[in-house]
């Protein structure tokens, strides 16, 4: 049978107004049944001693649940919590403790830590220093099955949460919070994080705990900062939600990503494993150009330095782009190109249209030298595969459509990214977003959104196969190809009639022509794309 779901109440800063707290719990259990615990982050106590409170501690009043809160965050409420370890202060109220894991009956596991932060030696009462925080991470962190927690609670909000997210409102991350918390919070991965203090409601984009397609998928956490009680503005104070202990999930639920989760926000504080010092690149190799008069039926070539004969010893030479192991169908070089489909020529890379394209327009983008993907491209190759995309942008926008460009780095030995125009009225860039998803869904193809300012060399390694979409819009789609994957599937998507409606066209073999057909469309793209070629300003 599987566990029942926890339901859970979290709220803000009580600041000493507890009937009004407890009588709104009473409320919402009035209405929505009995809730297993209330967690309190931020001020618990009020800066002046309390009537109510004595009622409560007195047993006079009594919480209509069970309560924890955590400590001091100055130095006027130390007095409330006699037991830095932790203890009862009136009947259903339990102080946490400065530091420490609450693990309930069913398995709950809630990592607390009271107070704010204090770079300072001694440390107050009501503080935490980077040692609290460094001895609650080693605890935890140590064990080989370390997966994570599943809620935090800390009175500050982590510095640097807002990166990558929603807006936090009047609240700057960048210099609000504690950067201790940023950091306890990326070690231990909570799957949910409750702060308070700053007086106002703000719940983050759920944010991912892992690097997409370097590290496996880990769980999402949800940071909620909540508003003070009884505010008179009737900012959100208190927070209900159901959660099953993650030791009692199953694995494939656990690591589901919401739709809408974002990048990790602390990566940019600089507690990103993956953000230290980058070993200097390689010496990039310098590829020559090959000019091909497009008119002769083997072209010619010769080197882009325009200089003949013996050149100066002291002078370096650029050696020649990477050369395939066997015959290429994509190397500019080969005989075995089809040069009368070549339609422009750069330092580093071509264009030239598809062998049995979607449309009469659609083209590749090839390196000239031997690269079998994006991720193996050199700087200045990638630099002009670059201005090739932004420039057909422009090209295909004047010509009332936009442009959908694909790679498939599996099965294929040279580097092709086919780009391929959709007339604007036939679809929204969204439409064709949601169709490649949906299209993924049926096939069993995880195809993962990547934030827009992402480098796939990044996220792939050189020599992993994988998947690549970017839209015009600039949104990018990545999936891992780990055993198969159909090699028609980004045509497939493009032909189907949620887009250019022309299903017959889904394989490449059914669409060739003859090549006096293919003449006459490389002729009239190159007359046409001749006002935004950027290789005739050299």
């Amino acid at each position: 049978m599987a566990q029942k779901p926890l339901r859970l109440l979290a709220c803000g800063d009580v600041e000493g107004k507890f009937d009004v707290l407890f009588n709104r719990v009473r409320a919402i259990q009035k209405k929505s049944g009995d809730f297993d615990l209330l967690l309190c982050v931020g001020n618990f106590f009020g800066p002046t001693p309390s009537a109510e409170w004595e009622e409560y501690k007195t047993g006079i009043r009594k919480a209509p649940i069970h309560t924890y809160v955590l400590g001091a965050n100055d130095q006027e409420t130390v007095k409330y919590f006699e037991d830095a370890n932790g203890c009862e202060l009136a009947e259903n109220i339990t102080y946490l403790g400065r530091k420490g894991v609450f693990t309930g009956a069913s398995g709950l596991q809630v990592v607390y830590l009271s107070g704010t932060e204090s770079l300072s030696e001694p440390v107050p009462g009501y503080s935490f220093s980077p040692k609290d925080v460094s001895s609650l991470s080693t605890m935890l962190c140590s064990g080989l099955q370390f997966k994570g927690i599943d809620i935090l609670l800390t009175s500050p909000w982590p510095k640097y949460v807002g990166h990558f997210g929603n807006s936090s409102g009047e609240v700057d991350t960048k210099k609000c919070g504690s950067a201790l918390v940023s950091s306890l919070a990326t070690d231990l991965k909570p799957r949910y994080h409750f702060a308070a203090l700053e007086k106002t409601y703000y719940e983050r984009l759920p944010y991912r705990n892992h690097i997409v397609l370097q590290e496996n998928a880990q769980h999402a956490t949800r940071f909620i900062a909540l508003a003070n009680v009884g505010n008179p503005d009737k900012k959100k104070y208190l927070y209900a939600f159901s959660i099953t202990p993650m030791k009692l999930m199953d694995a494939a639920d656990l690591v589901k990503q919401p739709p809408d989760v974002t990048e990790n926000p602390y990566r940019k504080s600089g507690k990103d494993p993956a953000g230290g010092k980058q070993n200097p690149a390689p010496e990039e190799e310098s590829a020559c150009q090959f000019f091909f008069d497009l008119k002769e039926k083997q072209g010619r070539k010769r080197s882009s330095t325009g200089r003949e004969g013996k050149s100066s010893p002291h002078t370096k030479q650029p050696r020649k782009p990477p050369q395939p192991p066997g015959p290429c169908w994509f190397c500019l070089a080969s005989p075995e190109v089809e040069k009368h489909l070549v339609v422009n020529v750069g330092t580093h890379c071509y264009l030239a249209l598809a062998k049995g394209g979607l449309c009469d327009d659609h083209v590749l983008i090839l390196p000239i030298g031997h690269y079998q993907s994006v991720v193996e491209l050199s700087t200045e190759v990638v630099e002009e595969v670059e201005k090739y995309k932004a420039t057909l942008r422009r090209f295909f926008k004047s010509r009332g459509k936009r442009c959908v460009l694909f790679e498939r780095n599996y099965k294929s030995h040279h580097l092709q990214l086919q780009v391929i125009p959709v007339p604007l009225s036939c679809c929204a860039t969204d439409d064709i977003k949601d169709a490649f998803i949906s299209q993924a869904q049926e096939q069993q193809i995880e195809l993962l959104e990547i934030p827009e300012h992402s480098d796939i060399k990044q996220i792939a390694q050189p020599g992993a196969a994988y998947f690549y979409v970017e839209l015009d819009t600039g949104a990018k789609l990545f999936h891992r190809i780990k055993k198969h994957f159909p090699l028609q599937f980004g045509r497939e998507v493009l032909a189907s009639e949620a887009i250019l409606n022309i299903p017959d066209k889904s394989d490449w073999r059914q669409c060739q022509i003859s090549k006096e057909e293919e003449e006459t469309h490389a002729r009239r793209f190159r007359k046409n794309f001749e006002p935004f070629d950027f290789t005739l300003d050299d």
